[in-house]
Formats: C-alpha cells, structure tokens, sequence
C-alpha cells in the first residue's frame, strides 16, 4: 500500500505540474529569485492505492486566505471516480536570498482562484500544541532529506512523522487524516527531535511536534487521527 508520504510527494508533483501550466512553476518563479514553499498541508484518506492501481490527481488553486496563503486544494480518484485521498494546502512565496515572504499584493502572478470548489473542505488553522510530547524519534539532515532548495523536503518530515509510531500501529489501525503546518526550515547537518503526544479526549488523535535541536525552533506541528 502507498504511504502517507508517497501521497504528499505526487500531491506535490501535480502541484508543480499545474503551477508551470498557469505560468509560474519553478524556473519562471527562480529565475525572479522566488520559490514557492509549503506552509501547511492536510490530507484526509479514504482508501490507500496499491502496486499497480491507477490513479488520477486533480488539482487547482482555490483562494488566498489571510492575505498571505496561496491555498490549493486537491482530489485523488481511482480507475471508477471514487475518491482515494482529499487534501488542501496553504503555499507561501519566499525571496531565494533572504528566506523571508514575499507578500501576494507584492506579485503579479494572475493565478485564477475556485473559491466554490473544495477538495477538502476545512481550514487549515495553526495546530496550536500546548504540551511537550515524549521524544519518539531524532535524526540529522543529511543528503537524501534535502530537496533542490537546500532544506528538508515537505514529504520527509511525513516519512519522520510515521516513524514515530510502532509498527503494530499500522497492522491494527489506518491513518483517517494527517495535517503537518511546516514552521521554520530545516537545513543540511541540523538535528531534529520528533516529540509525540496523545490526546486525553480522543484516543485515535495524535499530535507530532518537530523541534529543531540545532537553533531550538520548531520545524513543524502535525496532528493526526486513526481509525480501528
């Protein structure tokens, strides 16, 4: 069966596909010092795809939210149009010399929006972790987790988010929906530890908070939901 993270790495794909359709993937954005980055993203899972399924992604952009998010939204279907996956997703634009923002009422890319047309339906607001979680998992950057953009790619925080839990955890359960909220960069040699934490009033709910041991920022704040 796929993994959560092959959906991110296609749903991703399929991003970038389209964004050079509409006139701003990555070489047109680079080449004005710009790339787009992933702020937050959840997927909602309805069945996982196995060797040898077709599957089809569609993809488009949907708004701007707080007049800082490009918010794309996306649907996963099978070889009959039933769904497979539902996502959203919220991008920033970033200067390629000082990391920081770079505002949507600052460019002119005319992207359309689908506002009256969801994937998944539901806000992409902050996770808002309040308690420290047990460390589950630490690792260094290296070579294979950096993207082109030199810092870990969005899809190998998920990978790490999954180590985080015994293997027994897939064998007796299935993952409903995964959101991730990617806050600071993580760059080559720095080290990670993943902290994880339950909820007291939902058993199946899950919270996986990333913290950067090198500069002791958070990299990122997820919180997932299983189902028996």
């Amino acid at each position: 069966r796929w993994k959560p993270a092959a959906f991110f790495q296609h749903l991703t794909e399929a991003a970038g596909i389209h964004a050079e359709r509409l006139g701003c993937g990555f070489d047109v954005m680079y080449a004005q010092n710009l790339f787009w980055v992933h702020s937050r993203m959840k997927i909602r899972f309805y069945s996982f795809p196995t060797a040898g399924d077709r599957v089809t992604i569609r993809t488009w952009p949907k708004t701007i939210q707080q007049k800082l998010f490009y918010v794309r939204d996306y649907e996963m279907l099978d070889d009959q149009g039933e769904r497979i996956a539902v996502a959203s997703s919220a991008w920033l634009v970033i200067n390629a010399t000082t990391r920081r923002m770079v505002p949507p009422q600052s460019l002119s890319l005319n992207l359309p929006t689908v506002a009256d047309r969801a994937g998944l339906d539901e806000p992409l607001e902050k996770i808002g972790l309040t308690e420290t979680g047990e460390e589950r998992l630490r690792l260094r950057a290296g070579y294979s987790a950096v993207d082109m953009l030199g810092h870990v790619n969005n899809s190998r925080y998920v990978e790490w988010i999954c180590d985080s839990f015994p293997m027994d955890a897939y064998q007796n359960r299935t993952l409903d929906w995964l959101q991730i909220n990617y806050d600071h960069e993580i760059r080559p040699a720095e080290e990670v530890a993943l902290l994880v934490n339950d909820s007291a009033d939902d058993p199946n709910l899950w919270t996986v908070e990333g913290v950067n041991q090198t500069n002791q920022t958070r990299a990122f704040e997820s919180a997932l939901h299983w189902r028996e």
